[in-house]
């Protein structure tokens, strides 16, 4: 008698071909599924509650589970806004979905923070929001979370508790909100201080989905309870994953902080600052998101005629090796602007964007502070666009434009900005202005204008910093330095007329100890050029090189001196168990200790993983 599973006894599976394709989606919109996908893999992350009159926002429900669909279908995702906190009293988060094959699966938006004996309908939600007290012993209760209840769950309550200390306290105090890791912790006493609590941790969901966000695949953390500044209290800290930190206490500010976007985290309660402080506005709830990974799954039994319909289409899933790399991206330096012939009056070029991994994908390496938390990428075997900015041009001597920008440089959706580029002399009547703002900032040229702004646009940590401002007339009349990866440019100074660059930053990636991305040296009206800096700046260089250094150095993104700027870098750091090719040829791939290849981008190409 014939089966319709090829003559198999047993279950039937379903089989995918997905590649383990990983698409996020951080606004709504619809993703299209491959011809060979039939399970995926998601985690719809809602958006966080806003902190409230005290307590910290509940993060947005976090739901990651496994759905069955068709090839070629479209997947439609609504992602939910954070909780809106227009004062002391924030709103709840929005729900996030994806609706697969005519069904929808929703997580909820995160309960908002709130300061009331009674807990209100909107404190619940994925994660419960935090509450408050005021002068009160009574116990106090937090929002509940996995409203409504799925399985897995998708969140935890927010915090409450009670003093246990001599006697209520007569100012604020309150609990942290939900997180889909952990509950909102409870208020407590310790010694003297009432401490708030910091918000419930979020899920770590990278073992499904790799790397993904600013919080390295951590999501829907709570909200930290508000603090009180008029007595000894201190504010809770924001779960991990996103989570804002309460305002008050012994912080500068009294404002609770927004929940990180994209990571449906709740925002951190509202304090209350020392008399005659006003209370602070809480803080928003971190909008979410929605991720799909279309999986390649063919455990189990299956029918025969599915596995041979997969091998005469060509979709029968073969293993795709992924790797977890670390990265080191540089921009090109800004250029030096014109000086109408005046000599030594330019500011500084601006270095070039400055963007570093922490070396964990990889290990066995030292990196630069700007490298601190930052997530690395993890890539399957195939070719990837690698894209190295060049150094902005210099402006000349005549008339006086500022110089160019340097060009970005990128590599899979990390970009480092462009250096900004210097302003000439401003003597009585000329026209140049403020220097440019860019990956660090151009310094001014003389003439009592600003340096450019660096970090621009932003990015965390900050890709770099400041340009300073030239010198006045009469007086110095010097340029201000460029801005460098580690450290601001100086201004013009009596002393020197000129400002030094700003610091490059230091990496040992590629085995070595490398300094890139420093700011250009300024000009000084009667003592020549600012001294060179590490990391390929322009100025003035030391023995035994010796002499002015007009260019910033190629493949280092520092700023000009008189000059145009340097060219970027991208440096990619793999596993001994991946294989890199770097084309074209002037690009090259070394080893580094602890089997670590290396690839160095001096130019575009491509980068093959296998």
């Amino acid at each position: 008698m014939a089966r319709s599973n090829g003559g198999i006894i047993g279950k039937t599976n379903r089989t995918s071909f997905g590649k383990c394709t990983v698409t996020s989606k951080t606004s709504s919109g619809n993703i299209t599924t491959q011809p060979g996908t039939r399970v995926v893999k998601t985690a719809i992350i809602a958006g966080g509650g806003a902190g409230g009159d005290r307590g910290g926002g509940g993060a947005g429900g976090l739901r990651n589970i496994e759905i069955n669909t068709t090839g070629g279908s479209t997947l439609s995702a609504t992602i939910g806004a954070g909780g809106a906190a227009p004062g002391p009293a924030g709103l709840k988060g929005a729900a996030s979905s994806l609706a697969v094959c005519g069904t929808t699966y929703s997580a909820t938006g995160g309960g908002q923070g709130f300061g009331a004996s009674t807990v209100p309908a909107c404190a619940n939600g994925g994660s419960g929001g935090g509450n408050g007290t005021d002068g009160s012993a009574t116990p106090i209760t937090g929002g509940a979370g996995n409203t409504p209840p799925t399985s897995p769950s998708q969140g935890n309550p927010g915090g409450g508790g009670s003093i246990p200390g001599p006697s209520a306290p007569s100012f604020s105090v309150a609990s942290g909100g939900g997180g889909a890791g952990a509950a909102g912790t409870d208020i407590s006493f310790c010694g003297s201080t009432y401490v708030s609590g910091p918000g419930g941790a979020g899920l770590d969901i990278s073992p499904d989905y790799g790397n993904i966000g600013p919080t390295c695949s951590v999501f829907a953390g709570g909200g930290g309870g508000g603090g009180d500044g008029r007595q000894t209290s201190s504010f809770g800290t924001g779960g991990t994953g996103g989570g804002g930190a309460g305002g008050g206490g012994p912080s500068p500010t009294v404002t609770g902080s927004a929940g990180t976007p994209n990571t449906g985290g709740g925002g951190g309660g509202a304090g209350v600052g020392p008399s005659p402080s006003p209370n602070g506005p809480a803080g928003a709830g971190g909008p979410g998101i929605v991720i799909v990974k279309e999986l390649n799954k063919a455990s189990g039994v299956w029918s025969m005629q599915s596995q041979m319909a997969a091998k005469q289409q060509g979709t029968w899933p073969r293993f795709i090796a992924s790797y977890d790399l670390d990265y080191l991206v540089v921009a090109g330096g800004g250029g030096t602007g014109g000086n109408n012939g005046w000599s030594g009056v330019f500011g500084g070029g601006g270095a070039g964007g400055y963007r570093e991994s922490s070396g964990t994908a990889t290990g066995c390496y030292s990196v630069s502070p700007l490298g601190t938390g930052v997530c690395g990428i993890t890539l399957e075997e195939g070719s990837y666009a690698v894209t190295v900015g060049a150094g902005g041009l210099g402006g000349g001597s005549t008339p006086w434009p500022n110089g160019a920008n340097g060009t970005d440089s990128s590599f899979e959706g990390v970009t480092a900005a462009g250096g900004g580029g210097s302003s000439g002399s401003h003597f009585p009547g000329a026209p140049t202005g403020n220097a440019s703002a860019g990956g660090s900032g151009g310094g001014a040229g003389g003439g009592g204008n600003s340096g450019g702004a660096g970090n621009t646009p932003p990015t965390s940590p900050p890709q770099g910093n400041a340009g300073g401002s030239g010198g006045t007339w009469p007086g110095t009349f010097g340029g201000g330095g460029g801005g460098g990866a580690g450290g601001a440019g100086t201004n013009s100074t009596p002393s020197n007329g000129y400002g030094t660059g700003g610091a490059g930053a230091t990496t040992s990636i590629t085995g070595s100890s490398v300094t890139k991305a420093s700011g250009g040296g300024g000009g000084g009206n009667c003592n020549g050029r600012a001294p060179a800096q590490p990391g390929g700046g322009g100025g003035n260089r030391p023995a035994p090189e010796g002499g002015a250094l007009a260019n910033g150095v190629a493949n280092t993104g520092g700023g000009g001196s008189c000059g145009s700027g340097g060219s970027g870098v991208v440096i990619v750091r793999a596993p001994s168990a991946a294989t890199l090719v770097a084309s074209p040829c002037s690009n090259s791939v070394s080893s580094a200790p602890c089997g670590a290849k290396v690839a160095t981008f001096t130019v575009s190409g491509t980068l093959t993983v296998s």
